[in-house]
């Protein structure tokens, strides 16, 4: 398998998305659940009009396959390769800014258009820590670590190490990534509505900025169409976040929301948003 990823990194961006798409479709033909899931998700999210759902659904199967199929590429080339997909930055200066105020940085990256990339583009100047799950496919997590470790790029896995990781980075002044829609283990969440229906969600970012003081920012980057590339939009979190730890994770969400709403069909649907970890009880928003 990894020489077949080795393989599909040297193809045109624009090739690896036709056969990403198609990739997705067969996917969504062949798998009743994934195609459940997707139809669920989108549907019930209420980022579109009931008669404007198939097409936005159909988009959406096609950008699915699109991200996993855009992975050697980003993983796999050569670093200033890969950044050279990235074809403009728009808010860099709420970067800037949050770099004069002398604290932390904060990128909440939802599973929505390339989010493998954004990290590499920051840690190509500055570095960042990015909280990550280790991989169910033993053999996939050298790759991932390959793709993910560059620049200035640190990991942390999702365990009470990774998470001191990111204390640590924070109050050194340095950046950390956190895919804020990632459903956390028993423990480590609280249901808050998220389009809609109760979800797991978790409460670490807001601990992160409270005990730090550091600026949060959201991090998208665009699929651009015919395999062009990316645009990543940078975006600030200006609403504050409350001491409650429900009602901060309900602050996030919303403006997760806001993201998703901007570029609906780049949103990864298929991802089992709404599941309930062991040892949890099915809560209420």
């Amino acid at each position: 398998m990894a020489y077949l990823l080795r393989a599909l990194s040297r193809l045109p961006l624009w090739l690896l998305h036709f056969l990403g798409a198609v990739a997705g479709w067969a996917t969504y033909l062949a798998s009743r659940r994934y195609a459940a899931r997707m139809r669920e998700n989108l549907t019930a999210s209420g980022v579109c009009a009931p008669n404007e759902c198939g097409k936005l659904l159909r988009r959406s199967v096609a950008e699915a396959g699109k991200s996993v199929l855009e992975l050697p590429a980003v993983w796999l080339r050569p670093e200033q390769q890969a950044l050279q997909l990235l074809k403009k930055c728009h808010g860099w200066e709420h970067v800037e800014a949050a770099h004069q105020r002398g604290k932390g940085l904060i990128f909440l990256t939802p599973h929505m258009g390339c989010f493998e990339i954004t990290s590499l583009y920051y840690a190509a100047r500055h570095p960042i820590t990015v909280l990550y799950r280790p991989p169910r496919l033993p053999w996939l997590q050298p790759l991932m670590e390959f793709g993910r470790k560059r620049g200035l790029v640190s990991l942390a896995p999702t365990d009470l190490g990774g998470v001191r990781a990111l204390f640590k980075a924070l109050r050194r002044g340095e950046a950390i990534g956190v895919l804020p829609d990632q459903v956390p283990s028993k423990g480590e969440g609280v249901w808050v509505d998220f389009l809609g229906r109760p979800a797991y969600t978790m409460t670490l970012v807001s601990r992160l900025a409270r005990s730090t003081d550091a600026a949060i920012v959201f991090a998208f980057a665009e699929r651009l169409p015919h395999g062009a590339g990316f645009d990543l939009w940078l975006e600030p979190l200006t609403a504050e976040l409350p001491e409650d730890p429900a009602a901060a994770a309900g602050v996030i969400n919303r403006a997760v929301e806001g993201v998703i709403r901007k570029k609906p069909e780049q949103y990864l649907w298929s991802y089992n948003r709404y599941k309930v970890p062991n040892g949890v009880e099915r809560g209420e928003a």
